[in-house]
């Protein structure tokens, strides 16, 4: 057995996804340390790991967004590198310099390129001049009503309106009608400042009835770039996302690979390293750049599924200096996967969160289905972050098989306690529609 590319990584996150990292590192030989907040001291992942350091309160800011404590529980205990999972400081580029400046390795692209892709209007001009197809809209950050007019003007209604920053379905707003153009601009803006610390906007086309089509790379620092095929990620609600799948289903081949070479294009033009996700906007032929995330997704396991191919293993790999694992032609998806995302959010109140204690907590099982889950009867699930209890994954031979499958893992999930809903009879539901089962549905599908 070869040894491990790190001795100690700490995992700079919570949840399903601390998990699931110190898993992986523990198949690699890899010691783990978890930080977590003092809501987060009885989580799964803080038993499983090796070592766990708390840094701070329940409130983001003064925990998992707090890159001091970070680093300095990395460095107490010996940690090479970090490994920043979505969300929290996974995508920032100051952070990603203070772990350099530290000695400690960022699991995740160079900070410039993640400086310059974060940014999702120059991501846009990026990509432009790669040659990839760009939704129509603001050449840069919209600063005054006067530009936001004239680019409404040039562009058309419907529009969308987007900070600049922003990421996991925040700080957006669609504007239909002349008259909601200045509030969602103001709205949008406020939004952006408060929950990004930039407020910086953009503005594209909204296509009404699109698909929601992302690519997944992989990419060295020996000038390998490779794609891993295709998700489909339409079914969303307040533009985050409930179900994903691979492949992407009616989705033409010749459609699909321009898709999946544009997104390998567009990793090479920026130098891109580590695992990363092209986002497009599919409506017909027509397909269209909307941003790229310079992290692991929460999907990902679809890819995984399909694949046969561990995504945290690779970016583990290519953060040490090793090239990806395999090559473009030894990529060869297999079947169907789909993901649904079990939120303790309440439908029938616009998905508000329902924290609260869980007295009963039995995922499902059975041939071909994984639960990513940090969850368990006795939890207290707190009121500070995403409301992600569980992710179920589910693989068939086809995609009839594969919906099947995932209506009975759904159907076997016991998840109860005092004031906590969840999504997983609206997730049974959708997976019964005509227009789902069909494979035809669009970002539509849920909108009001």
């Amino acid at each position: 057995m070869s040894e491990p590319p790190f001795r100690k990584i700490l995992v700079a996150n919570r949840g399903e996804i601390a998990l699931r990292v110190v898993r992986t590192c523990r198949e690699m030989g890899i010691r783990t340390v978890v930080v977590h907040s003092t809501a987060d001291r009885d989580s799964a992942a803080v038993r499983l790991a090796d070592e766990a350091v708390q840094i701070g309160p329940g409130a983001p800011r003064k925990s998992y967004l707090y890159p001091a404590m970070i680093i300095e529980a990395a460095l107490r205990t010996g940690a090479e590198a970090i490994h920043p999972g979505y969300g929290f400081l996974s995508e920032d580029p100051d952070f990603a310099e203070i772990c350099d400046k530290n000695g400690i390795v960022f699991i995740g692209p160079h900070p410039d390129v993640m400086a310059r892709l974060g940014d999702k209007a120059a991501a846009r001009e990026l990509m432009a001049a790669a040659g990839l197809p760009v939704v129509p809209g603001s050449a840069e950050a919209v600063s005054t009503p006067g530009e936001l007019v004239e680019t409404t003007k040039r562009v058309g209604l419907p529009v969308i309106i987007k900070a600049a920053a922003g990421g996991g379905g925040r700080g957006m707003a669609v504007v239909r009608d002349w008259d909601e153009l200045l509030p969602a601009f103001r709205t949008t803006r406020a939004t952006a400042r408060g929950v990004f610390g930039d407020d910086r906007v953009y503005l594209e086309r909204y296509w009404e009835n699109a698909r929601h089509i992302e690519v997944q790379v992989l990419a060295d620092n020996h000038g390998t770039v490779l794609h891993l095929g295709e998700r489909d990620c339409s079914v969303q609600r307040r533009h985050q996302k409930l179900i994903e799948e691979s492949p992407a289903p009616l989705l033409p081949p010749a459609l699909r690979d321009r898709l999946t070479q544009a997104a390998v294009r567009g990793a090479a033009a920026v130098g891109y390293t580590g695992a990363g996700t092209f986002e497009f906007l599919v409506e017909g032929d027509e397909a269209a750049f909307i941003e790229v995330n310079c992290r692991i997704q929460v999907e990902h396991p679809v890819t995984e599924a399909v694949t046969g191919i561990d995504l945290v293993r690779e970016q583990i790999r290519i953060a040490a200096g090793l090239p990806v694992s395999l090559t473009q032609d030894e990529v060869r998806p297999n079947g169907v996967a789909i993901e649904c995302r079990v939120n303790a959010e309440d439908p029938r109140r616009d998905f508000a969160p329902c924290p609260g204690l869980l007295t009963e907590f039995v995922p499902p099982g059975g041939q071909f289905v994984r639960v990513d889950t940090h969850a368990y009867a006795g939890w207290q699930v707190p009121p500070y972050y995403d409301s992600l209890l569980a992710k179920v994954i589910v693989w068939a031979p086809d995609r009839d098989q594969a919906i099947a499958r995932m209506r009975r893992a759904l159907g076997e999930f016991r998840i109860d306690g005092p004031g906590v809903s969840t999504t997983s009879e609206l997730l049974q539901d959708v997976l019964a529609e005509p227009v789902f089962r069909a494979g035809r549905h669009s970002t539509a599908l849920l909108r009001k």
